[in-house]
This record gives C-alpha cells, structure tokens and sequence, in this order.
C-alpha cells in the first residue's frame, strides 16, 4: 500500500492511497462520503481479492487534500477531479467505481460531465447508500445548535477549552452513532467516524451542503447508467431511504440491495456484502 498526492490541472492535489499490483486487469476506486475521508473504507478494501488494485482518496476539501473554496466546493468539481483520477491513474484497464453516498454523487457527476472517459473506462457502478433526493446526508449538519452553544463556551471559557470539548464529546458521538449506524456498531468504527467528521466540522459541512443539497441526480443518472450499476443500502439507514436505492436502480436498469441491520455507513457495517458486489462486477468485465 502506497500514499501519494496527485496533483490535478488547476493545482488542487488529491491525497491518494493505493494497494494491489499495478498491472492488474481490472481497478476498484473507492470514494468516500460527505464530512469523512478514504479511511472509512479500510473494511472493504481487506475483504476485496488480492488481484484487483485499489485506490481510495479523500475528496477536495476533505481528509489531507487540498482545502475547497466556495467555487470548487461543488458536487461537479467533484466528479471533474474523479475523472481526473481514473484518466492519471489508471492508464489502462476497466474500472470499477463504488461512491458512498456523496462520492456516489461524483460518480454521477464523472459521467455526466466526460461521458466519453465514463464509457470508455468504466465498468460498472456502485452506489452504496446514496440518496435520489435532497434528503440524505445533509441532514448531518444537524449539531448547529450543539456548535453554537460550544463557541459561546469557548469564547466565554477560554482556558476550559480542553474540558469543555472533553464532556461535550460523549453527546457528539452518540448524536452521529445515532445517525449514521444501525443499532449494533462497532466501537471502533463510531469513533472513528466521529474522529472524522468532527474534523470536517463545522467548515467542511458547511461548505459543501449547498452543493450537495442542489445537485441534480437525474440529469446525471442518464449517463451512469450506461454501465451496468448496484446501488446498496441498509435497512437501518436513517439519511437514505430504502426506497431511494431502489429507485436509483430502477431508473438505469440496474440491481438494489438491502442489507439487513446495517445503517448508513455499509462501508464499515458492512463490508463484505460491498466487497461482493464490487466482486461481481468487477467478474461481469
């Protein structure tokens, strides 16, 4: 496993880390979701086969990439960097690309804005708990008033910062275990998940709902679903419906997948059931 920057057209550079041999047929690059970074896949990429290389990244603005601005902090920015990635780092060979909710998104975006990159090089296409509406994963922005009443408490007890965040963090991770999981997580998995986005937060979160929020799925689904596509979900998801991976699937033709006692995060719930979907297309190429 290797840790790179790529460094991308306008100057932007992407943190990228990639595993399995460089001359395999077929490449897996895994994009992560809103507020979190390419850590989150760690699960999967242990349960994916030897053979096939992987690449995670963290989105612009996320993780150790290069910070997003009020003009580049868009769902299309995003997919333009995707495209990017897959045109620099992957030369030749099919891939595979698996979007975990707003990285579904940029996946969307990659093929509606180089359709000819997307039917070229792409594979197929996994959807892991991504939403069809406005309704998703913004709704993690829900802390404002916790976030509020944390600054007063800094600005008015300055020395206290320490203390204050140490007894406020117990309410944090319970408020995102609450959102985010089913109702038998890993320990290890909710802190880490909180680790991550309480260091998105609040400027990160802020800065990308609006794109996220606006972004027009159906447009970009027309093109996406020129490949073969799977959109998972959990059946304990709070931020994306059932309904909603069903009805991705249902508008390219493609397959929909509930996982059973499994909340938002499937990447780290449920790992070995993404792993196999990314198997099987990566088996249909």
């Amino acid at each position: 496993m290797a840790t790179e920057r790529l460094r991308l057209e306008d100057g932007a550079e992407l943190n990228v880390v990639v595993s399995g041999p460089a001359d395999a047929r077929l490449t897996v690059v895994l994009a992560h979701g809103y507020a979190l970074d390419h850590r989150t896949w760690h699960r999967v990429v242990a349960a994916l086969p030897s053979d096939l290389r992987v690449i995670r990244y963290d989105h612009r603005g996320h993780g150790s990439s290069t910070p997003a601005t009020k003009e580049t902090a868009t769902i299309e920015q995003l997919g333009d960097d995707l495209g990017e990635l897959v045109e620099r780092l992957v030369p030749q060979g099919g891939v595979v690309i698996v979007g975990h909710s707003m990285g579904g998104m940029a996946a969307m975006a990659m093929a509606e804005r180089r359709p000819r990159l997307y039917r070229q090089r792409v594979a197929g296409v996994v959807f892991v708990s991504t939403a069809t509406t406005d309704l998703s994963e913004t709704s993690l922005a829900w802390p404002k008033a916790l976030g509020k009443l944390v600054r007063e408490l800094e600005r008015a007890f300055g020395p206290l910062v320490r203390t204050i965040r140490e007894r406020i963090e117990p309410a944090k991770t319970a408020g995102l275990r609450w959102w985010l999981f089913g109702d038998e997580p890993r320990q290890e998995d909710v802190d880490l998940v909180a680790d991550v986005v309480w260091a998105h937060w609040p400027g990160t979160i802020a800065l990308f709902r609006p794109a996220v929020d606006r972004y027009d799925r159906e447009a970009a689904l027309t093109v996406a679903g020129e490949r073969p596509v799977v959109a998972i979900v959990g059946d304990e998801d709070r931020l994306v419906p059932e309904g909603d991976a069903k009805a991705l699937a249902a508008s390219v033709g493609g397959e929909s997948v509930v996982v059973a006692d499994a909340g938002h995060m499937l990447p780290l719930e449920a790992p070995a059931e993404v792993a196999a979907h990314i198997v099987l297309l990566a088996a249909r190429h």
